[in-house]
């Protein structure tokens, strides 16, 4: 209507006055006119038009907002469950307990140094819900994947005094902001395993390939799983981890043995 409207105006306008307005109104007379009903045209049925679209602008903005804070509101409590609203339960569970042990005078060392543990756990899983927090998912924002790995391996080196090395050969732009915010989460989530279930001392990162195909890999040389991790009671990130990576479609793999532990993250044909 936007388009059609004025060019129906102005060629019903000049049929009507060069078949009936000629004997009243001049040639420059008429030239005049043209341009001034347009405009009243445009005035009287196209500035509704546009104010209309310009609502439905609006509205779609206001859609799209709502969607937006829904996913990091989703992101949140998924992150806060994962972690803290486990961990919290534990210790929950374990203060009753040591509130039973100290009624009945068999107050141990081991459940204070359990509960401390949790506790740790949970400073340590609000400090992470923070920085996952942080991270740009929007398309319109972008980070660098390779940096953000190369910040996780620095931070654990310095905790646990861990050797660490970094083989990263995948583009940035291979990757959307949201694949790369989801692979990160499992990166991070890897690397917190060998933290807490292995006595490595060495533990490598690799990513290889590119949009349609890539491939990566978090290896360390300590002990191995003896059992099916996924299969272990209480492997929540695991699990999570698991869930995230059905999500995007990719595949996971973890290889276990005497020499070490692997996890691997493939999207696409790339071979092991």
């Amino acid at each position: 209507m936007i388009l059609l409207l004025p060019t129906l105006m102005v060629g019903i306008w000049e049929i009507v006055r060069h078949q009936f307005l000629m004997p009243y109104i001049s040639m420059d007379l008429g030239n005049y006119l043209t341009p001034v009903l347009v405009f009243l045209v445009s005035l009287v049925l196209l500035v509704p038009l546009f104010s209309l679209m310009e609502r439905n602008q609006r509205e779609l903005e206001q859609e799209r907002a709502l969607k937006d804070a829904m996913k990091a509101r989703e992101g949140l409590a998924k992150e806060l469950h994962d972690g803290m609203a486990q961990s919290l339960f534990l210790l929950s569970v374990k203060i009753d307990r040591l509130e039973a042990s100290r009624k009945n005078g068999e107050v141990s060392e081991e459940n204070v140094d359990q509960i401390k543990k949790t506790v740790h756990e949970v400073n340590r899983y609000v400090r992470q819900a923070i920085v996952n927090l942080k991270i740009p998912v929007s398309e319109q924002s972008s980070f660098s994947l390779e940096q953000s790995v190369k910040d996780q391996l620095a931070q654990m080196a310095n905790e646990i005094m861990i050797e660490a090395s970094l083989d990263w050969s995948l583009q940035d732009d291979a990757l959307p902001p949201s694949e790369k915010s989801e692979l990160l989460s499992c990166i991070r989530e890897a690397i917190i395993n060998v933290r807490k279930h292995t006595r490595a001392g060495l533990v490598s990162i690799t990513g290889t390939g590119d949009e349609k195909s890539w491939r990566v890999v978090v290896a360390d040389n300590g002990e191995g799983f003896q059992h099916d991790p996924f299969e272990v009671s209480g492997s929540y990130g695991l699990q999570i981890m698991k869930e995230r990576v059905e999500g995007m479609g990719w595949k996971l793999r973890l290889i276990s043995g005497d020499t070490g532990t692997q996890v691997e993250i493939t999207k696409g044909g790339v071979s092991p």
